[in-house]
C-alpha cells in the first residue's frame, strides 16, 4: 500500500543513524541496513517471511511522471537530502479495477494508485554488499493496463534465499503508458511517441545497474523476467536497442510479441498509433496537448476503458522499436542472451470465462468471422479434433490458448534459437489444488506462485507436498539460470536444449519430464496462415512510417 508517513529522517540524526547501523551491520557481518545509492541514503527492514533476507520497499526510479513529465520518457530520481526509509511499497500506476467475476480480482492491487508511481522494490539475503549474487528482475503482468510489482506473490522473500537478488518494478500502465499523439512525437526529440511503459522499464533496468552492487547484487549477471505483459516487455526489451547492455538472461511466462504491432503514422485505414491517440484526445475533450495533460489521471484511465476502448499495444515508433519485433528477430539483431520461454496447458479459460462456442456451427461462424475459409475452418476442426459439440468448448478454449501463448512462444523459440543462442522451453501442466484450480486448469498465471516460491499467498489455492516440491524445482531452475544462463543443476531432472526440429521442451507438473512436439500439428498451421496472410496482405514489414 502508500506509505502515509514521511520516509525521510531528518538530516541531523542521519550521521549518526549511519554510524551506528555500519557497525552494527559489520559486527554481525550481514549486509548494512543503511548505506548510500545515487540519490541517497536508504535504509531497509528484514523480510517478515525471513528476517535473514532484508526488503527494501518502495525505492524512487525516476522522477513521478505527472504534470509537464506525462507521457515524456522517464526523468531521473530527485536525490532526497535525508535517509530514506523503503519499508512501505509505492503506490500503484493509475488503472481500473479487474472484474469482480475474474478469478485475478482476487489476487488484484490494493495499492493507493498515483501517478507518481515509478518505484522499485529490492530483497537480497547477501551478507556483504561485494558478494555480486545474481539479479533478477521481475516485470509484473496485466495485459499492460493493471497490475503493479508490489503484489504479495511477487515477494522475492524465497528467492533471495536461494542466492540471488530480486528486483520488482512498477511501469506506466494503459493510455499513460502507450499513448501517441502527433503533438507528442512533434515535442519529441526522437520524433517518436507511446511506448512509455517500456522505457521506464529500461530506466530500471539503469538503475539496476548504476545501484544494485549496494544490495549484494550483480550488475554484470542481471536476468529479466515476466508473466504475460512482463512476458511481453521482455520480448519487447530483448528486441529494443535501447536495452542492450542491461541485462544478460530472459525469462518470459506466457506473453510474446511477435504478433500485431502499431505503426507509429502512416498506416492504410486510419490505423497508426498517432490517429488512435487523436481519437482518444478527441473523448476526453482536449484540443490541446496542455489540456490533454491537464486531464485528471483517472478520468482517462475511465476513456481507454470505455466506449472504443484505448487498444494498449507496442508502436514501431523508429526509435524503441526501429521496425516491428517479429522483424528485428528475424535479422538477428535482438539481445544475444540465454531464454526460458513457455506457457501453461490451460492458458484461456480464466481469461476468456464461461463464454464461448458450443455447437460446430458457432465455432465455424466465430472462425469465419474472424477472416478464415471454409477451407482453414476444416484443417482446425480436424487438429482439434472437434467430431461432436461437445468437444467445441474444450477445443476453442485450446484453440485461444495456443494462439494467444503457445504459439507465440514457439515463435519466439525458434526466432531465438535460429541465431544459435540457447534456449530452453517448458510448459507448466500442475493444475494447483483448490477451487481455482478445480475449475480453470493449469490457469493463466498460475506458474507464478511456484517460480517465487510463495504458493501460501494466492487466495482459492490449497498446496500439497507434490506442489511444495515442484514450486521448489521450478524456483531452482530459474535461480540457476540466473547464475549460469543453464536451468540444469544438481538434483533437477535434466532440461534439454530447444531444438526446432523436435520442439524439446520441458514439463513442469506432476511430473518432470522433457517432451518432444509442442503444439506441433496447431502451430504449424499458425505458422502456415501467417505467411499466406502477408503474402496475400503483399505489405512490407512495420515500419515507424513517413
Amino acid at each position: 500500500m502508500r506509505r502515509h508517513h514521511s520516509p525521510f529522517l531528518r538530516c541531523d540524526i542521519l550521521a549518526a543513524v549511519v554510524v551506528v547501523v555500519a557497525f552494527a551491520a559489520s559486527a554481525a557481518g550481514a549486509l548494512p541496513a543503511v548505506f548510500r545509492i545515487d540519490t541517497g541514503y536508504v535504509s531497509g527492514m528484514a523480510s517478515p517471511h525471513d528476517e535473514t533476507v532484508t526488503a527494501f520497499l518502495g525505492i524512487p526510479y525516476a522522477a513521478p511522471p505527472q504534470g509537464d513529465l506525462r507521457w515524456k520518457p522517464p526523468q531521473p530520481a530527485r536525490p532526497w537530502p535525508a535517509l530514506y526509509e523503503a519499508i512501505v511499497t509505492g503506490p500503484a500506476c493509475p488503472q481500473a479495477p479487474y472484474p469482480e467475476t475474474s478469478i485475478y480480482a482476487r489476487s488484484a492491487t490494493d495499492e493507493e494508485q498515483s501517478e507518481d508511481c515509478l518505484y522499485l522494490n529490492v530483497w537480497s539475503a547477501a551478507d556483504d554488499p561485494e558478494e555480486k549474487r545474481p539479479v533478477m528482475v521481475w516485470i509484473h503482468g496485466g495485459a499492460l493496463t493493471r497490475g503493479s510489482g508490489a503484489l504479495p506473490v511477487y515477494d522475492g522473500t524465497a528467492l533471495a534465499k536461494k542466492g540471488v537478488v530480486v528486483v520488482t518494478i512498477n511501469y506506466r500502465l494503459g493510455a499513460l503508458g502507450f499513448l501517441a499523439h502527433p503533438a507528442l512525437s512533434a515535442e519529441s526529440e526522437q520524433g517518436a511517441s507511446g511506448n512509455y511503459g517500456v522505457l521506464d522499464q529500461i530506466a530500471a533496468l539503469r538503475w539496476v545497474q548504476r545501484n544494485i552492487q549496494s544490495f549484494g547484487g550483480d550488475p554484470g549477471n542481471v536476468t529479466i523476467f515476466g508473466e504475460s505483459a512482463g512476458s511481453w516487455s521482455v520480448n519487447a526489451l530483448v528486441a529494443t536497442p535501447l536495452a542492450k547492455g542491461l541485462f544478460h538472461r530472459a525469462i518470459g511466462q506466457s506473453g510474446g510479441l511477435f504478433g500485431s504491432m502499431a505503426v507509429l503514422r502512416g498506416a492504410e485505414d486510419d490505423d497508426s498509433a498517432e490517429a488512435a491517440g487523436e481519437k482518444f484526445a478527441e473523448r476526453a475533450g482536449a484540443a490541446t496537448l496542455a489540456e490533454l495533460r491537464a486531464v485528471p489521471a483517472d478520468r482517462l484511465v475511465q476513456l481507454a476503458g470505455g466506449p472504443g476502448a484505448f487498444q494498449t499495444r507496442g508502436v514501431v515508433d523508429g526509435w524503441v522499436f526501429p521496425r516491428d519485433v517479429r522483424s528485428i528477430f528475424e535479422a538477428g539483431e535482438q539481445a544475444a542472451v540465454p531464454l526460458i520461454l513457455g506457457s501453461n496447458a490451460d492458458e484461456a479459460p480464466s481469461l476468456l470465462g464461461p463464454i464461448g462456442p458450443r455447437e460446430i456451427s458457432q465455432l465455424r461462424a466465430l472462425l469465419t468471422s474472424r477472416g478464415m475459409n471454409d477451407e482453414e475452418v476444416d484443417e482446425l476442426l480436424v487438429i482439434y479434433g472437434v467430431e461432436s459439440d461437445d468437444l467445441v468448448l474444450p477445443a476453442f478454449y485450446e484453440l485461444m490458448g495456443d494462439q494467444m501463448f503457445t504459439w507465440q512462444m514457439r515463435t519466439w523459440a525458434r526466432a531465438h534459437a535460429s541465431a544459435s543462442q540457447p534456449v530452453f522451453l517448458y510448459r507448466f501442466t500442475r493444475v494447483p489444488p483448490g477451487e481455482v484450480g478445480e475449475q480453470y486448469g493449469a490457469y493463466h498465471a498460475a506458474e507464478i506462485a511456484y517460480v517465487f516460491d510463495n504458493l501460501d499467498r494466492v487466495p482459492g489455492t490449497e498446496p500439497a507436498a507434490l506442489d511444495r516440491e515442484l514450486a521448489d524445482t521450478i524456483s531452482g531452475y530459474w535461480t540457476a539460470f540466473a547464475r549460469s544462463g543453464d536451468p540444469n543443476h544438481e538434483g533437477a531432472p535434466e532440461w534439454p536444449r530447444y531444438q526446432a526440429s523436435s520442439d524439446r521442451h520441458l514439463e513442469l507438473g506432476d511430473e518432470v519430464r522433457p517432451g518432444e512436439g509442442l503444439c506441433r500439428a496447431a502451430c504449424d498451421w499458425m505458422d502456415l496462415r501467417f505467411e499466406r496472410q502477408n503474402e496475400a496482405d503483399g505489405q512490407a514489414t512495420p515500419s515507424a512510417g513517413e
